[in-house]
């Protein structure tokens, strides 16, 4: 299918849905629905901005199943209804969006060492370093500054954005995406005794990254210590990550910016962990979890929990109220456990005078 000049028809059959209204009418590009225009589409996921309905100026717009009624089938625009909108709108913004281009040369000032094994059509910007028995896959696309240590491999199809580092024997699968200063295989955090007498363990296992895995910017995925950090098929992780050492992320879950996973925490399949959330060590997150922004996670969840534990802001004069109570609830707790049983006991005696 041609990106540019598709008919809605053509869009809804691409999407699986179906048109209300001009079925003809020519799409061009997709904009925000408060800014498009003729020619464009956009889409509505969010009931909070419905009130964009009436006065936008898109040729065509992505809704909901009963979002539409003959108040809006009168504006003479077209509707593509469909299940998911913001799945639809993906899905068509990948049709739109222009496809990155890269020159598919080694350049000169690249360092490459000769046992080195580089596959077809890769391409090596300026400055990057690929160490001993490393191995890039065929297509891959390693960007200005990027470094694979000794025995490194890195799969087909895979984009490493600039200052990208990945430290020696960790693997990298096919289709992964690494943004601009992701660190993969860096020490984990890991000591024995105290004081003066805190000695490093050595941290002498690898990460493995499986296909189709997308990491944002500036996240860090430590090594383990023995044995393997584990980063699942179709995971998206997204910028400013940590995960320490021998943590195993399960297939296609989801992890926000500024999650903190510690070490050897088992996280499940299909599981979100929403911005800002913190991990404690060694426990399990069941598949199918979803743990709410800024929640702290202290012991194991199970498989399709729905959690959270961030405390939402509030006026400031309220908050302060708050804050002077917590440290109080202890008290307050056993004062109420008190008056409880005093209850308890003058309904027992009432009962008994009856």
């Amino acid at each position: 299918m041609s990106p540019t000049g598709k008919k809605l028809s053509e869009l809804a059959e691409y999407v699986g849905g179906r048109v209300v209204g001009d079925d003809a009418v020519i799409i061009s590009r997709i904009s925000p629905i408060e800014e498009a225009g003729p020619g464009d589409i956009t889409f509505l996921a969010n009931p909070r901005y419905a009130r964009f309905l009436t006065n936008s100026k898109a040729s065509a717009i992505i809704v909901g199943p009963h979002v539409i009624d003959e108040q809006f089938t009168q504006l003479g625009r077209g509707f593509l209804e469909v299940a998911q909108p913001y799945l639809a709108f993906a899905k068509i913004l990948q049709l739109f969006a222009p496809v990155a281009e890269y020159e598919l040369e080694i350049n000169s000032s690249a360092h490459i060492e000769p046992s080195a094994k580089i596959g077809e059509s890769v391409s090596v910007y300026p400055h990057a370093y690929i160490g001993k028995h490393a191995i890039v896959g065929n297509r891959s696309i390693l960007l200005p500054g990027v470094f694979l240590g000794e025995g490194v491999e890195v799969g087909d199809d895979c984009v490493l954005h600039p200052n990208v580092v990945v430290r020696e024997r960790c693997r990298i699968g096919n289709r992964v995406i690494l943004h601009a200063g992701v660190v993969i295989g860096s020490d984990g955090f890991g000591y024995a005794g105290t004081g003066d007498q805190r000695i490093k363990i050595p941290q002498v296992g690898v990460v493995e990254i499986e296909d189709d895995v997308e990491i944002g910017s500036n996240t860090t995925i430590d090594r383990a210590t023995l044995g393997r950090t584990v980063i699942g098929r179709g995971v998206k992780i997204d910028n400013l990550v940590q995960i320490a050492h021998n943590v195993t992320i399960g297939e296609h879950s989801v992890i926000a910016a500024q999650v903190g996973i510690a070490g050897s925490t088992k996280v499940g399949k299909n599981v979100t962990l929403a911005g800002q959330v913190g991990v404690v060590n060694h426990i399990q997150i069941g598949d199918g979890a979803t743990i709410g922004p800024q929640s702290g996670v202290p012991r194991s969840v199970p498989p399709g929990a729905l959690l959270s534990g961030g405390i939402g802001v509030a006026p400031h004069h309220e908050w302060l109220k708050v804050m002077t109570l917590l440290p109080q609830l202890p008290k307050l707790w056993n004062v109420v456990r008190n008056l409880e049983r005093k209850v308890a006991q003058l309904v027992n005696r009432e009962g008994k005078e009856q």
